[in-house]
């Protein structure tokens, strides 16, 4: 395959339609095609319309083990994720919540906004490899704790949570738990049945799908209890107002139906290439992998660069598409907030760079790639002041590097 530039991995930020996908969601536009309102019971377009919804939906269903009745369509998985933590707090009792301090920022600043409106939020602070302790998520539950809500696969690190046995404990204790598997969905085994999971926000340009699509997967036994956030034509059972988006829907049930298929030996290559690319940076020196020692997905590898910042580096790369953290925080100056919360110092979590990888990820980018970050490491490095002292031995080297 001739290398294209520029190279493209940033799969965790969005991902490209798949083709298979494109041409299905084609055929609900046009008025050669099938374009009615789902809503519409009275005539053949509206049938068919109706028809391909349910078909998407048990696809997605299908995906993660759940009945098709549980899935309920949103605009993406922020919706989800303010449909999840807001529409169960209205409707349970409870005025307490437990997160973590490495969520989404979609979590966070719905807890931020549910704190402005009187509950109790309870932020936990991870391990150095990004993994709870559940003795510590046990600890903070009180008898007033409605909700849990953490991410499976943590969309800066890859790290992924071990939420069959928060599950286990959340259930144990009658207490709600929704999970951000907006990282997680095609990339990870993911049974909500198994898990206990009682609340699952998804997304479907996460997985080759259509922006502006996702799903919130509610138990539907024992009966969850759940206030809608947004009101009009009583669509989804009544929890999500609002003309259903075909074209979007059929997407994410095709994207979930390839992912089924095709999910294993997708993170099997995705897998591989990952570790091509840690083997061609780990010698650089005084480089930093986050959440090594915890499992991580297959598809993001974050590292950091000691003595310079990954802006620097960003701006060095111009023919490379990756990121410092998260895509919605990227406007923000801050260092990322998830490598702070695992006790990052600032200079380090300033250095990190988000390598994220996917299924039209080629071995041929991969080791371009390897080429273009060493030699802009050690151009930026060979400017670099700190770098070098540090190579004098004159600077204190009070930072702890992975190379392993």
């Amino acid at each position: 395959m001739a290398l294209r530039l520029p190279v493209y991995l940033d799969y965790a930020a969005t991902t490209p339609l798949d083709r298979r996908v494109a041409e299905i969601m084609g055929r609900f536009l046009t008025i050669d095609g099938e374009f009615g309102n789902p809503a519409s019971h009275n005539h053949a377009w509206g049938w068919a319309a109706r028809a391909a919804v349910e078909t998407a939906r048990s696809q997605v269903a299908a995906l993660i083990n759940a009945d098709p009745k549980a899935i309920v369509w949103t605009s993406g998985a922020t919706e989800s994720i303010n449909l999840a933590l807001k529409g169960a707090a209205a409707a349970n009792k409870g005025r307490h919540i437990v997160t973590a301090k490495t969520e989404h920022r979609a979590t966070l600043d719905v807890c931020n906004h549910l704190e402005r409106s009187g509950y109790a939020i309870t932020y936990l602070d991870p391990e150095p490899d990004g993994l709870l302790n559940p003795e510590r998520l046990a600890a903070a539950l009180r008898d007033d704790t409605v909700l849990v809500s953490l991410m499976h696969v943590n969309n800066e690190i890859g790290v992924i949570q071990d939420v069959a046995a928060i599950g286990r404990l959340t259930r144990e204790q009658g207490v709600l738990l929704h999970v951000d598997g907006a990282q997680s969905l095609g990339k990870c085994p993911l049974d909500v049945q198994a898990t206990s999971i009682d609340l699952l926000s998804l997304s479907a340009h996460k997985i080759h799908g259509p922006k502006g699509v996702g799903a919130l997967y509610v138990r539907r036994w024992p009966k969850l209890r759940l206030a809608a956030q947004m009101h009009g034509g009583g669509q989804e059972h009544g929890l999500r107002a609002g003309t259903l988006a075909t074209h979007q829907i059929v997407g994410m049930g095709e994207a979930c139906r390839i992912a089924t298929q095709e999910m294993a030996d997708d993170n099997a290559r995705i897998g591989r290439l990952r570790d091509r690319l840690w083997d061609g940076l780990r010698d650089l020196g005084n480089i930093r992998l986050h959440g090594a020692a915890a499992p991580r997905a297959a598809g993001i590898l974050n590292v950091s660069f000691a003595d310079i910042t990954g802006e620097s580096l960003l701006a060095a790369l111009p023919d490379l598409a990756v990121s410092t953290g998260s895509a919605c925080s990227s406007a923000n100056q801050e260092p990322s907030h998830v490598l702070r919360a695992l006790g990052c110092p600032e200079p380090l979590a300033r250095s990190a760079l988000r390598f994220s990888l996917g299924r039209f990820t080629q071995s041929e980018e991969i080791d371009w790639t390897i080429g273009a970050v060493r030699h802009a490491v050690n151009r930026l490095r060979s400017l670099s002041p700190l770098w070098d002292l540090r190579q004098q031995g004159l600077e204190p080297d009070t930072l702890q590097w992975e190379t392993a």
